[in-house]
């Protein structure tokens, strides 16, 4: 991967202390960091579009979770949300982050969060796109179900899981965002979501957020299929949170319009650095 005009952009694979975690860098070294966490099923890729954006006035860092993407995906770890936030804090020292503003997309954004709560020296704020707040604002959907029996599923299959994912005319997912699911395993991928049912249910986001006291940007494609864009709403009562709804847009707004993603990222990040 590579970046020009003097960016540097690499990828490594980090060896943890319970297995290995791969990361992408792009930007300067020396510019204030923003960490960039996918949601489940999901990976770096997720990203592609949008850090080229970001690169300009930020070293940006992406992470696959473990489970996902080209991380390691073992069947004896644990997938809880909290534990996730802490191997991405592990990563970061590795890579000797001090402070980052954290993204979160859809889960990612409970990792951020549980990340925040373990870590409060490193996450100096917080930016979470399409997160349901708590498990009163998910949209159930039946086309999303894949069988165990129908482990890897086909494209078509695949296509149908992720569709809810999308609400812009005309928008073809793309090719490897597919394959990166289907390299997941079953364990992995419902593992993955368990954990995220299981700490909105202990507590709801905007209370979590509350108590840490840190700047909050909240974006939501306001056609979201998968979390009642309504529910963003919820997050205000944490102080000085800021909430964007983007019209026309879905669940994924950094792959469906990177630029109207990016503005409002780019205007809070210009204020919490």
């Amino acid at each position: 991967m590579t970046i020009s005009d003097g960016v540097k952009g690499h990828a490594e694979t980090l060896s943890l202390d319970d297995d290995d975690i791969y990361v992408c860098q792009d930007g300067p070294d020396d510019a204030p960091v923003i960490l960039l966490i996918h949601g489940s099923a999901s990976s770096t890729r997720s990203w592609d579009t949008l850090v080229p954006l970001l690169t300009t006035s930020h070293r940006v860092i992406r992470i696959d979770l473990l489970g996902h993407g080209r991380s390691a995906k073992p069947a004896d770890r644990s997938y809880a949300t909290p534990e996730q936030g802490r191997r991405v804090g592990a990563a970061l020292d590795r890579l000797g982050v001090e402070h980052a503003i954290v993204v979160g997309h859809s889960s990612g954004g409970a990792v951020a969060t549980a990340l925040a709560e373990q870590r409060p020296d490193l996450v100096t704020a917080l930016a979470l796109i399409n997160t349901g707040p708590s498990l009163a604002a998910f949209i159930a959907s039946e086309s999303a179900a894949i069988a165990p029996s129908q482990w890897p599923p086909t494209d078509k299959q695949l296509r149908q899981f992720a569709s809810t994912g999308f609400s812009r005319a005309g928008y073809q997912i793309p090719q490897e965002l597919l394959n990166e699911v289907r390299a997941m395993t079953y364990h992995t991928l419902t593992a993955t979501m368990q954990g995220i049912r299981e700490y909105l249910e202990q507590r709801a986001l905007p209370e979590r957020l509350t108590s840490l006291g840190k700047p909050l940007l909240v974006i939501f494609g306001e056609d979201d299929r998968r979390w009642r864009s309504s529910s963003a709403a919820d997050y205000r009562v944490v102080p000085g949170a800021t909430v964007e709804l983007l019209p026309g847009l879905g669940h994924s707004p950094m792959l469906e319009d990177p630029p109207r993603t990016a503005a409002p990222l780019l205007a809070f990040t210009a204020r919490a650095s």
